[in-house]
């Protein structure tokens, strides 16, 4: 009797160490594979981009609260583009003086990036780049995004259909634009260039807009 009752304790004893073994192993799994963080509600970027050597940098304001984000685009040597875009779908791509005065008006089935937008990325684990190691993700194998792991900002992002890779230079997170600098101009509303495409569309299109598919459209 006492060998019987021996054993079932024995055995007792391996399940309950079995279990507490699968679950400290769960637990360690979860704190390895990192989150990536949500953007800021309201952020000031500076970006130097290059794609394929077609340089640039970009002014980025993100204003979630509002739903508007705009892309401020200085080519190299270049001209000064404006990428405008709301949360109804609609964008604004046009130019001011003293450059010509154009304007597209590009009409997309989502609105700005969510500050989740990055949720489900898969993880790929961590990299030094541009002097710092962060954490690395790509989402639905179309952008590669990668973050600081001591601060969680991002420090650049690549994308791949494109070849158009993003240092990030300055991170203001609360910075607003004003107001006044969020109209479009008015001759976006006359006889203005429309075109209807989705997002997917403009993903394979270099020619949708002057100088080629822009960061915001992209990022979209």
């Amino acid at each position: 009797m006492a060998s019987a009752t021996e054993a079932i304790n024995k055995l007792l004893f391996i399940f309950l160490f079995l279990q507490q073994y699968s679950l400290l192993i769960m637990a360690d799994d979860s704190v390895s594979v990192p989150v990536p963080a949500d953007w800021p509600q309201q952020f000031h970027s500076v970006l130097f981009i290059n794609r394929s050597g077609d340089l640039q940098k970009t002014d980025l304001w993100y204003d979630w609260p509002n739903g508007r984000n705009f892309n401020i685009i200085q080519h190299q040597l270049g001209v000064l583009k404006y990428d405008l875009e709301w949360d109804n779908g609609t964008s604004f791509y046009y130019t001011l003086e003293p450059f010509d005065k154009t304007c597209k008006i590009v009409h997309f089935e989502v609105g700005i990036l969510r500050p989740n937008w990055l949720h489900g990325a898969n993880y790929l684990g961590q990299e030094h780049v541009d002097n710092f190691l962060c954490n690395v993700w790509e989402k639905v194998d179309f952008i590669s995004y990668y973050e600081d792991v001591l601060t969680r900002r991002p420090v650049k992002w690549i994308f791949s259909s494109s070849g158009m890779v993003a240092h990030v230079m300055t991170f203001e997170v609360g910075a607003v634009l004003e107001d006044k600098h969020w109209q479009a101009p008015v001759y976006c509303f006359g006889d203005a260039e429309t075109q209807n495409k989705t997002s997917t569309s403009l993903l394979h299109s270099q020619d949708a807009f002057p100088g080629g598919s822009s960061h915001g459209i992209l990022m979209r």
